[in-house]
């Protein structure tokens, strides 16, 4: 109970890391049959695994659609603030301690969005199958990341397994560049009337103001993707937020597919169900299901990879295979994500994820634990301890 009393916070993730072990969920699933693909794994890098509490915290703040995002960090800034203006001190030290909490979520938010590091990358045995992402933009897009070119998106995909992506700039053709590390491949993303279209393949421009105005103006560019020879998929959030009523209409109009898992923070919120019906009118209909990373430049790690089969046809054409923690963004209230988001990163740990949180717990718990002894140098603990042994050992080899 003095060990529960002194570490709560420690104690707390412990519980947690052995309780998600107890409740597993695989950490990447088949977007269309909800299970775990046997033949995909996700292979996390030693550095991924070495820091596996930072990386897994990373990662759950990259796959927080926008609702929950909301919701998650209000909360738990507010939990970090009323926790560090606890205890004794000065009411200015108190305040200071109220900030630093806040301070911190709000560098590890930057971090998610700006900085490179270990991510994990799909293995799949089957040499068959192609790893393909449907949906990405360099800075050529009005909201791409300053400074992201084709060398820089073909890294990023390459070191998460893909072996080959679309570029889709916003009303844009994708312009050949220099020979990047996979194949990069002609698309465009057409803005017209409250919806975005993935048109894939040999792209030329449109008139998009043809298609602006009324959904049944909108529904002619399908029609004129489908006559230049390329593929046209409905994206992501669009026609789940303003064309929901109509997705019969836009099959029938000459849309060969539509995005169902799409790993930008707006799009992250698709329910499971309203997926269903998405898949359930693709196979009724022989149209493609595909996910798109809808990378811009933030973030380091993709939610989606899609395995694209060879002779197949229709739905069996492409498998779309998506990290469960962004998958289950749209299930649930929106108001507990504070505490569900932590949970479903718990839960979708592998074994050698777990070991490196449990190493770091007791490693920081032995740090803190060792009190310091009188005229020990400034630090915590065994650090402190260690340092004044090594000084002491140097000065009795130099006697």
């Amino acid at each position: 109970m003095r060990f529960l009393r002194r570490h709560p916070l420690a104690t707390a993730l412990v519980v947690l890391i052995f309780a998600g072990a107890l409740f597993p969920l695989p950490p990447l699933l088949d977007a269309v049959t909800g299970s775990a693909p046997g033949n995909a794994e996700l292979v996390r890098p030693p550095g991924y695994l070495a820091g596996a509490p930072l990386s897994n915290t990373l990662d759950a703040l990259t796959f927080l659609s926008i609702e929950r995002a909301r919701w998650a960090l209000a909360v738990w800034a507010l939990a970090l603030a009323l926790a560090g203006a606890r205890g004794d001190g000065t009411p200015a030290r108190r305040l200071g301690r109220s900030l630093l909490g806040p301070l911190v979520l709000v560098l590890l938010v930057a971090a998610a969005v700006l900085l490179p590091r270990p991510v994990p990358r799909l293995a799949v045995p089957d040499a068959s199958l192609t790893t393909l992402d449907y949906h990405a933009h360099t800075a050529a897009s009005h909201d791409g990341r300053p400074g992201w070119t084709l060398e820089r998106l073909a890294r990023w995909h390459a070191r998460q397994g893909f072996d080959a992506a679309y570029v889709t700039d916003h009303n844009r053709i994708f312009d050949f560049g220099p020979e990047t590390p996979i194949p990069l491949l002609p698309g465009a993303e057409w803005s017209v009337h409250r919806q975005h279209v993935l048109a894939l393949g040999p792209v030329r421009e449109i008139a998009r103001d043809s298609f602006a105005g009324t959904t049944d103006r909108m529904l002619g560019v399908f029609r004129e993707i489908d006559r230049q020879g390329a593929i046209a998929i409905a994206a992501l959030p669009e026609y789940w937020r303003n064309h929901w009523d109509r997705l019969d209409e836009l099959a029938q109009a000459g849309a060969h597919g539509f995005e169902i898992v799409d790993c930008g923070p707006q799009a992250l919120g698709f329910p499971s169900a309203a997926r269903q019906r998405v898949i359930r009118l693709a196979a009724t209909r022989g149209l493609l299901v595909v996910g798109g990373s809808d990378n811009h430049g933030w973030g380091a790690a993709t939610c989606v990879w899609n395995l694209a089969a060879p002779g197949a046809a229709g739905i069996q054409a492409n498998r779309v295979v998506a990290r469960a923690l962004a998958l289950r963004q749209g299930e649930g209230p929106t108001w507990a994500a504070a505490l569900t988001q932590p949970w479903l990163m718990f839960r979708t740990l592998s074994w050698a994820e777990r070991v490196s949180w449990l190493t770091w717990i007791a490693v920081i718990g032995l740090y803190r634990g060792i009190p310091r002894r009188a005229g020990d140098p400034p630090g915590l603990g065994i650090l402190a301890r260690s340092l004044k042994l090594r000084a002491l050992f140097r000065r009795q080899r130099a006697a």
